[in-house]
């Protein structure tokens, strides 16, 4: 049998270069071999003239300058250097993570000292300097540290608003003057249950929302979200570890068919005062309030609002000073919506674009103000899959897209009028996976670009003729090791399933591979909507460790199945509704299946899979009632019964309860718990606040009521990615490598 390669190996490696060609554990994940460069936060200007990056000084991470680039010329100046990021008091310079410029140029808003809310890191101090003094004044000084969200200046740079949260006490909004600190307190009844100008956890984790508030364009308004979380039930995590006694942390989480946070839109005056709040129709605990923006004025607010089912989206405008409200548009559909967050008025607002899948494919169309009359600018044939940049002066709407390559993106743009067909700015001579931000004059953009093979380069390219200008990421290093490493043919693939259906896959052979043998085979899994598996492009260390396991003697293979997110139409990535679970993962078997058919060195008797999240929850089902295709699974964080997660996302997907109760009980992994015959590894973080360790638990107590062995492995305190703590990741990859290593014995067999 093979073995793992040790931290002794490692060492070898570094010593014996012609040993690089194989990978270990500890050179994927001990080291920072194969630790990929990223580009600093980097914002396009306001005044269109170029960009800033903050980019670190004389190779020191502690030590970081704030440049301003010309994109044509490249001439290089600073703007904020580390000399002067130094405040009285302290002994060395901020480390500053983010810069917000004020429109007038004036002034920079420094973001540090950042912690994690959740998923990101939302919460820490800012600085404001002025940039002709240099002068720096911490905002909120008289609040606790790392306890202001989402500052931003006034259209007239002259003061600055925030969120101030204190634990899950208080969350209120302030206004505080750019020279002089004085303080404005706009909502004061922020509370652990009344949340003002930010969110609670199901919104933020399902809608993205974690921003709440927004100023007026003529600066003497906020319009903001409030969400009434009274009557939602909390979670507790309990930690075990840190203390002689558990220590608690509890926050509303609802669970499906439970009640949800009541949303609302509210505006209050710059200075202060009652807030007027927006005339919504329906049950707020029903509805979701899933976008907001001022109506291209400072007299209307523009709000997308969807019903608890969210197949139906209601645009509406509503009075500022009034609340009153119309609706303008509304969008449904029988299985789901999104939020149309590529969004943006046209025409002095007159006209807006609007994103919609209601003729089968996602399209951009130009809509006037009342909703009366709509132009599509996008052909019907193929997705949008999302808008990068709508440069009204030169006339374009930039936007990704596939037409032909559900496995790779690629950058478009269309006439904002409509007049010319779209064109693909992307190079034909570079497949792969290609995300762009561009500049406001539509003439450059930074642009991100990997494959499976490559790891992401990040240069600056001019447009429309996308010739690259500069690199700034490269990523020689990781790619050097990458490339030394000793590879097997890598292959993008397709199979039809027996309905028709076409899965698109990726596999990859040992580096020693004998077609007249047989070989045991390693599916990775995800399966739901929030992402894909097989796409061409970069996937960091998880492909790094794929390709470890085919120097073992395995083939690694994976397949997006239908529902995951490719740009195939509406239908393919609708057809799993109600029947998540079910659908998406008898496409994965038939997949097995069909590739077994066409490649006979597949060994069918050694078929394992594993995924981490929704492929936790897909692997259970996998070898719960495929259990004829499937003997090994490892599931990391999985959902083993969907009625225990969050209403947003699975009512999204699954429906209501309890009108759809019979179709959940069809989708709970944990009623097929005794179809398992082969082995199972489930894996679990005891501090995950997004996939509760609850249900594995649930399964635990399933599986010994069925008095049916599997093998289990706990992660204290560990949340949804079990990632914190020295040597969670090492740990946890090797304990997958051994369990596939000892269940499912690798390397060829005689046919």
């Amino acid at each position: 049998m093979a073995t793992i390669a040790t931290g002794a190996a490692v060492a070898q490696d570094a010593q014996n270069p012609e040993l690089s060609t194989q990978l270990t554990l500890d050179r994927i994940y001990s080291s920072d071999e194969f630790k990929a460069k990223r580009l600093g936060d980097n914002v396009w200007l306001e005044d269109g003239l170029g960009y800033s990056i903050i980019e670190e000084v004389d190779g020191d991470k502690d030590r970081l300058s704030v440049f301003k680039y010309d994109p044509a010329s490249g001439d290089k100046s600073v703007l904020i250097d580390v000399a002067d990021l130094t405040p009285d008091g302290h002994d060395k310079p901020l480390k500053v993570e983010k810069v917000i410029w004020s429109e007038d140029g004036a002034y920079a808003l420094l973001y540090t000292n950042s912690k994690r809310v959740w998923r990101q890191n939302t919460q820490g101090d800012y600085w404001v300097m002025d940039l002709a003094t240099k002068n720096l004044r911490k905002l909120g000084k008289n609040f606790p540290e790392s306890s202001l969200m989402f500052a931003k200046f006034s259209p007239d740079s002259s003061r600055v608003a925030y969120v101030q949260k204190t634990g899950q006490k208080i969350h209120d909004i302030y206004i505080e003057s750019v020279t002089t600190g004085a303080l404005t307190r706009l909502t004061d009844d922020g509370s652990e249950t009344i949340i003002n100008g930010t969110f609670d956890w199901v919104y933020e984790e399902e809608f993205g929302l974690r921003d709440g508030f927004r100023w007026s364009p003529d600066g003497t308004k906020i319009a903001y979200w409030q969400l009434d979380a009274s009557g939602v039930k909390d979670f507790t995590l309990i930690n075990n570890t840190d203390s002689l006694y558990p220590t608690l942390t509890t926050f509303s989480y609802p669970k499906v068919g439970e009640t949800n946070s009541a949303a609302r839109i509210g505006v209050v005056s710059a200075s202060g005062g009652d807030t007027t709040w927006m005339n919504l129709s329906g049950d707020p605990r029903n509805m979701y309030v899933a976008w907001m923006e001022w109506a291209s004025n400072s007299e209307e607010v523009a709000i997308q609002q969807l019903n608890r089912r969210q197949n139906t989206n209601h645009f509406i405008l509503a009075s500022a000073s009034t609340g009153k409200s119309r609706t303008v548009l509304t969008d449904t559909d029988s299985a789901w919506l999104d939020p149309v967050t590529d969004f943006r008025w046209l025409e002095d607002g007159n006209e807006f674009l609007w994103v919609s899948e209601k003729d089968g494919w996602r399209q951009i169309y130009r809509i006037s103000r009342d909703g009366k009359t709509e132009t599509a600018l996008t052909e019907n044939t193929y997705d949008v899959i999302r808008i990068r940049r709508i440069d009204l002066a030169g006339g374009y709407i930039y936007f990704d897209a596939s037409p032909d390559d559900p496995q790779r993106q690629y950058l478009y743009r269309v006439a904002v009028d409509g007049s010319t067909p779209a064109e693909r700015l992307t190079p034909i001579d570079q497949p792969g996976w290609h995300s762009y931000s561009i500049s406001e004059d539509g003439r450059f953009a930074f642009h991100h670009y990997s494959t499976r093979d490559k790891a992401e380069v990040v240069d600056l390219v001019s447009l429309p003729d996308h010739k690259s200008l500069r690199t700034f990421v490269d990523n020689k290093a990781l790619q050097a090791a990458y490339d030394a490493a000793d590879k097997g043919k890598r292959e993008f693939f397709t199979v039809t399933a027996d309905d028709g259906t076409t899965l698109e896959g990726l596999l990859r052979l040992p580096p020693d591979f004998d077609p007249r043998k047989k070989y045991p085979v390693i599916f990775y899994v995800y399966g739901e909507p929030a992402g894909m598996t097989a796409a061409d492009r970069w996937s960091d260390k998880n492909e790094l460790w794929h390709i470890m396991m085919t120097q073992k003697g395995y083939i690694f293979a994976t397949v997006d199945n239908r529902g995951q997110p490719a740009p195939k139409g509406r239908d393919w990535r609708k057809s799993i509704y109600r029947t998540l679970g079910l659908t998406n993962v008898n496409d994965q078997a038939d997949a097995v299946k069909k590739l077994a058919a066409e490649r006979p060195y597949i060994d069918m008797d050694r078929i394992g899979i594993w995924g981490h999240s929704g492929g936790g929850t897909s692997t259970l089902h996998a070898m719960f009632r495929h259990a004829d295709v499937y003997s090994v699974g490892v599931s990391r964080a999985p959902v083993p019964d969907i009625r225990l997660y969050d209403t947003i996302y699975q009512e999204r997907y699954s429906g209501i309860l309890p009108d759809d109760a019979d179709l959940y009980e069809k989708a709970v992994a944990i009623n097929y718990a005794s179809g398992l015959k082969g082995n199972l590894l489930l894996i679990h973080g005891t501090g995950d606040d997004n996939v509760h360790y609850q249900g594995s638990e649930r399964l635990i107590n399933k599986l010994v009521e069925e008095n049916i062995q599997f093998d289990f492995m706990s992660y204290p305190n560990r949340t949804h990615g079990i990632r914190e703590g020295k040597n969670t990741v090492r740990h946890l990859m090797e304990t997958q490598t051994r369990y596939f290593l000892t269940h499912l014995p690798a390397g060829p067999k005689d046919r």
